[in-house]
């Protein structure tokens, strides 16, 4: 029974090894392959919003640690007399809404996966507002390198959006139950999505609700 044990953490690591290097490679090859989408889109950006033509900000990944997050911009900096940022509703611009309903703001994320802070796959990067938020087993979800797609995301992103408790049973759902193959059928699932352009973000909001903290149901 031990050796069964110790076979099954060695084929574990083995697997995760192989998730690490097909990560950082495909990523790689599609950050040349994307290059012209990537350079156009920003040229777009510049010229609509101005700069910067990239969003940057703080997030948690695996054990929690820190690291700088990437997303094409897709709002303005419009402020009200007091200097107040307007609400996200009206600084979400049109084309803005473009590049969230064909997943093109995401394409940035390709770094972050090269540089090994993300994965293609796994629980979706949160605010660092969050850390402290969450219940144990909520907390569960930085066991693994948050992903530009995940779980959570293929069932159903859009109608998910509010519910926190059942989003974060998903994530911990897909650490427990996590085998390359489970991987595979994410991305082809996110493929499908993007291509049927649905359940991409909450129905009449620019962003999604925030998590305020709850306590985890039975």
């Amino acid at each position: 029974m031990v050796g069964g044990n110790i076979r099954g953490v060695n084929l574990l690591n083995h697997s995760q090894s192989i998730k690490y290097f097909f990560d950082r490679a495909i990523a790689a090859i599609a950050l040349i392959i994307f290059s012209p989408i990537l350079l156009v889109t920003a040229i777009a950006i510049y010229f609509r919003m101005g700069s910067p033509v990239v969003f940057t900000q703080p997030r948690p990944g695996e054990n929690g640690r820190i690291f700088k997050f990437y997303k094409f911009r897709t709002m303005t900096d419009e402020r009200d007399a007091e200097g107040n940022l307007l609400s996200d509703e009206v600084r979400l611009t049109a084309f803005g809404q473009f590049l969230r309903k064909t997943s093109l703001d995401e394409l940035p994320q390709l770094w972050n996966v090269f540089k090994s802070d993300m994965s293609f796959v796994g629980p979706r990067p949160l605010l660092v507002e969050y850390l402290d938020r969450y219940t144990p087993e909520q907390a569960r979800r930085h066991e693994v390198k948050p992903g530009i797609t995940g779980w959570a995301q293929v069932n159903g992103r859009r109608t998910l959006d509010g519910d926190w408790i059942k989003k974060f049973k998903l994530d911990i759902w897909y650490i427990d139950n996590w085998s390359l193959l489970l991987d595979l059928k994410i991305l082809l699932l996110t493929v499908w999505q993007v291509i049927q352009k649905k359940d991409i973000s909450q129905e009449g909001q620019a962003t999604g609700e925030e998590f305020r903290g709850q306590v985890e149901q039975s």
